[in-house]
């Protein structure tokens, strides 16, 4: 069973047809890739999934529920986090209150117990920090836990942004271009944190990204996007060798 389903999802803003019918699935303990030019809707797809935008037509189904109508931050809860193409991390912030700020917002403290520093407001605050420290070792960042987030360099900032999304215990993680501003050597690095992230959090991802050297190592399944339509899927393999995935990226057969 899929643990991800869109079926025929379509949306147009204006005269701009941004996704067409657009079906694919998700199996759990999956890495899938979506794969496209730019401009072929694929960061649209991500804000559809995640309920930053609402479809004109078709389904999104989650672990078998229909996601139409559902809110945002509900999706969260329910077990949806992504990661941004552009980075939305909190440069002021210490790089452990980054990530800090998502356990909190799942956690039961309230306004009163914080103000008042009630026993529950102060085990939960020890617990967010426990639990942000695991995460910051697990991704080799605790050395840093106390230097801004913005003084990071980029890779050590998307790594940030994946121990960040990693707090709020999701079952699906939607990756937007992880591998952005990365050299050869962070992005050979990624697809072993990948890897180590589905065995230990037992994650499912969707991951977006322009570097084929990645998506091709990290995924087990690669859909491509043109023009907001899937033109092609399959294992890594197979799409890599497909005359018309060929021809969207480079406009000509080989």
């Amino acid at each position: 069973m899929a643990l991800l389903e869109l079926d025929q999802v379509s949306i147009r803003f204006g005269g701009v047809q941004a996704l067409l019918d657009v079906s694919l699935q998700v199996r759990e303990g999956e890495i899938v890739g979506l794969i496209g030019p730019n401009g072929a809707g694929k960061t649209t797809l991500f804000n559809c999934i995640t309920g930053v935008l609402r479809s004109d037509t078709g389904h999104i189904s989650y672990d078998g529920r229909d996601l139409g109508g559902v809110k945002t931050h509900r999706r969260a809860r329910l077990g949806i986090a992504r990661t941004f193409q552009n980075l939305q991390l909190f440069g002021r912030m210490s790089v452990l209150e980054n990530v800090m700020v998502p356990i909190d917002a799942f956690s039961s403290r309230t306004p009163v117990g914080d103000a008042f520093r009630l026993p529950s407001a102060r085990f939960e605050e020890r617990k967010a920090e426990e639990r942000a420290r695991a995460l910051l070792y697990f991704l080799d960042l605790l050395d840093v836990a106390d230097l801004q987030a913005g003084d990071l360099s980029v890779g050590m900032q998307r790594r940030l942004e994946l121990a960040r999304a990693l707090a709020s215990n999701p079952r699906l993680l939607l990756l937007d271009e992880p591998a952005a501003g990365l050299d050869a050597r962070e992005t050979a690095a990624l697809a072993d944190v990948l890897f180590r992230v589905r065995e230990q959090f037992n994650v499912t991802m969707l991951l977006v990204d322009h570097d084929m050297a990645l998506v091709m190592r990290a995924c087990d399944h690669i859909y491509v996007l043109d023009f907001g339509q899937i033109i092609s899927e399959g294992p890594p393999e197979d799409v890599r060798d497909d005359p018309e995935v060929i021809q969207a990226y480079l406009g000509e057969v080989a």
